[in-house]
């Protein structure tokens, strides 16, 4: 445990610090020495933030590229864009807190807290849709940050990424669970009306109680419904992510939740159990002592049951899935409740072949210009 840590007297609950998920500066696994935050480190200070709470401070970035290249075979996409690294909703779960760590900065409340912005982000996305060996794949939008956390308000960073998809007629699928998605409908619903696009929003739990536990800076779950109803009547397929599934916390709900889903307007699902990957595990750990004592030992019991006894497996084909007696019954849940409900668990199937270079210019996606 970091020496970080806020500290309580003996026999007192833990701290939890309001809005956010996690509860230290936990040092990350390329730290040799402790670090102590200095007030003037190029962080600027968010000075909305209420006092008594850790700020959100954001840094511009010039990013380098903006495309990232994927050949895991157990992802459903080759190309992902994420405008932001980081992630003001704080989920206690997120599997893509250790990539904090890369930056030198703590997979705990530096992941949440201090965010980096890459402003040139549709700009890049722009020179490398119009190379000459640029060939269309399928791309997925924010795949290790939320596209529509509460700073794209200000920065408006993945509205331009789409205005550049949809300038390019490129295809494209995203997953948040912001809201503010129906923001950017003007931009999103003509491409779907050309299958060029689908969203999911990801959907853990009705309880609320829970969800501002889990992730406190994100929508209510009611807000999330609202968004794939507005979604849907607009005419953009919507499919909805009941993940993590976390044994004794979420699970219990994941037949309620994918009906709620269905019954806004949901026609895709997929559940993925929780994982822990790198320094998430004593994160997510320290998040359980601190609101869920009584059945921390049960969770995580059941959790290294998925995963061959241990916290977390990386093998591809297992990692998404987990592996045992529980694993097995949670599948089977969840595809009997997609079938009741009418829920397809195909991917959304896109017009890569619409993609267009340059204006009245299209790319074949086995390669080649077609004039």
């Amino acid at each position: 445990m970091s020496s970080d840590e806020p500290k309580r007297p003996s026999g007192q609950a833990p701290i939890v610090i309001k809005g956010r998920g996690s509860r230290a500066w936990v040092p990350h696994r390329f730290q040799r020495t402790q670090r102590e935050a200095d007030a003037d480190d190029g962080w600027p200070e968010d000075d909305d933030e209420p006092q008594g709470r850790v700020p959100t401070q954001v840094r511009d970035e010039l990013a380098r590229s903006i495309l990232s290249r994927n050949d895991s075979p157990d992802i459903g996409f080759e190309t992902s864009v994420n405008p932001y690294r980081g992630c003001e909703h704080g989920c206690a779960y997120c599997y893509a807190r250790p990539s904090h760590s890369w930056l030198d900065l703590s997979p705990g409340l530096d992941f949440e807290t201090r965010l980096v912005a890459k402003v040139n982000a549709a700009a890049l996305l722009r020179d490398t849709l119009r190379k000459p060996g640029y060939r269309p794949q399928r791309l997925c939008i924010g795949t290790v940050t939320d596209a529509y956390q509460p700073v794209e308000r200000r920065y408006r960073l993945t509205r331009g990424v789409i205005e550049v998809l949809a300038a390019h007629r490129h295809a494209f699928s995203l997953i948040t669970k912001g809201s503010g998605v129906e923001r950017d409908l003007d931009l999103i619903a003509p491409m779907a009306a050309d299958r060029l696009v689908g969203v999911y929003v990801s959907l853990t739990t009705l309880d609320g109680d829970l969800a501002r536990r889990l992730e406190p800076r994100a929508a209510s779950p009611q807000r999330r419904l609202l968004t794939i109803q507005r979604l849907a009547q607009a005419g953009v397929p919507v499919g909805v992510s009941v993940s993590p599934t976390i044994p004794f916390l979420n699970e219990p709900e994941l037949e309620q939740v994918l009906a709620a889903a269905q019954a806004a307007g949901a026609t895709r699902a997929f559940s993925i159990p929780l994982r822990l990957p790198w320094e998430l595990v004593d994160l997510f750990q320290d998040w359980l002592a601190a609101h869920y004592p009584d059945r921390a030992a049960r969770v995580m019991a059941r959790v290294r049951e998925m995963h061959g006894g241990r916290d977390y497996r990386s093998d591809f084909g297992l990692r998404f899935t987990g592996d045992g007696v529980w694993a097995a019954l949670l599948r089977q849940r969840f595809d009997q409740a997609c079938r009741r409900l009418g829920l397809g668990r195909e991917r959304f199937a896109y017009a890569l072949d619409a993609f267009q270079a340059t204006p009245g210019e299209s790319v074949d996606p086995a390669g080649g210009r077609l004039f």
